[in-house]
C-alpha cells in the first residue's frame, strides 16, 4: 500500500478503508481531512458512501449500535460482491470522555471495543451476554494498528464502551467505571462496526474526538464543534499511522 501525506491531509492509497460515522456531520468532518472535491456519492441498499480518491470510503451508518452494524455490513458486502473488499474499518466520531482520563477536546483510541450494556440484569448484578452463553462483548483492534495511530495522532489508548443509551447521571457512570476500570470513552456505534467487520474479517479501529463528559447531562458543557474539529486534525494525521502498520505487520 502507497501512502502519501501533504499538508496534513490524505492523499493517496491503493488500499480500501470504510470509515464509519454515526451522523453526517462527524462523516463530513472525516472528508474536510482530504482534498477538496475528491469525494462522490455511491449509492448502497439503504445506505450512501462519500468515495474518495484517497480510496476511503466515508459512511453514516446511522446512531446506535444495530444501525452502525446494518450500515457497515451493507457496505462491507457491496465491496466483497465488487472484488474490492476493504483492508480496514475505521469506527470515528466524538464520544463522552470518562474524566479525568480523556478531557474534553482530546483523542481516543481504542484498545477494547467494549458492549458495556449487552446482556442481563440480575440480583446479583450485571451479566454480560457472554456469561448467558451468547455471542461477544468485545472485540479488540490490532495492537501494532492502536500504537502507530496513537502516536501520530497523540490519541490515548483505552477501551471505548458501546451503550444503547446514554449516561446522563453520575451513578451510572460511575457503573460503568466500576464494571469497566480501563474505560476512556462511551459511545453508541464501535461495537456494531466491529461486528460487522469481524463477520467479514476485516480487521477493525475506533477513534474518538471528545465533546463531553461522561456523567450527568450538560448540553451547555458540550463542546461539539471542537470535537469536530480535533476529528479532521487526526485524519489528518492518520495516514502516516496506516503506512507504517501496513509495511511492518501485514
Amino acid at each position: 500500500m502507497v501512502l502519501q501525506a501533504q499538508e496534513g491531509r490524505l492523499t493517496t492509497s491503493a488500499a480500501r478503508i470504510l470509515v464509519a460515522t454515526a451522523v453526517p456531520a462527524e462523516r463530513d468532518a472525516v472528508a474536510r481531512a482530504f482534498p477538496d472535491g475528491t469525494a462522490e456519492e455511491v449509492r448502497l441498499p439503504a445506505a450512501t458512501l462519500l468515495r474518495t480518491a484517497a480510496g476511503y470510503d466515508l459512511l453514516a451508518a446511522g446512531v446506535g449500535p444495530a444501525l452502525a452494524a446494518a450500515g457497515t455490513a451493507t457496505a462491507l458486502t457491496a465491496a466483497a460482491l465488487d472484488g474490492r473488499p476493504y483492508a480496514l474499518v475505521v469506527s470515528a466520531g466524538i464520544a463522552g470522555g470518562f474524566q479525568p482520563e480523556a478531557p474534553v477536546g482530546s483523542l481516543v483510541v481504542a484498545d477494547e471495543i467494549t458492549a458495556a450494556d449487552l446482556g442481563a440484569e440480575t440480583a446479583d448484578g450485571f451479566l454480560p451476554v457472554t456469561e448467558l452463553g451468547f455471542g461477544a462483548v468485545s472485540h479488540r483492534p490490532p495492537n501494532s494498528l492502536v500504537r502507530v495511530t496513537a502516536e501520530v495522532t497523540g490519541a490515548r489508548p483505552g477501551a471505548v464502551l458501546t451503550v444503547s443509551t446514554m449516561t446522563g447521571t453520575a451513578a451510572r457512570a460511575a457503573v460503568l467505571r466500576t464494571r469497566h476500570p480501563g474505560a476512556l470513552a462511551e459511545a453508541m456505534e464501535g461495537f456494531g462496526v466491529a461486528e460487522a467487520a469481524a463477520a467479514h474479517g476485516v480487521p477493525v479501529l475506533e477513534m474518538r474526538a471528545v465533546s463531553n463528559p461522561v456523567g450527568p447531562r450538560d448540553r451547555a458543557a458540550w463542546r461539539i464543534g471542537d470535537a469536530l474539529a480535533a476529528l479532521t486534525e487526526a485524519f489528518g494525521k492518520l495516514v502516516p499511522a496506516l503506512e507504517s502498520w501496513n509495511q511492518h505487520d501485514q
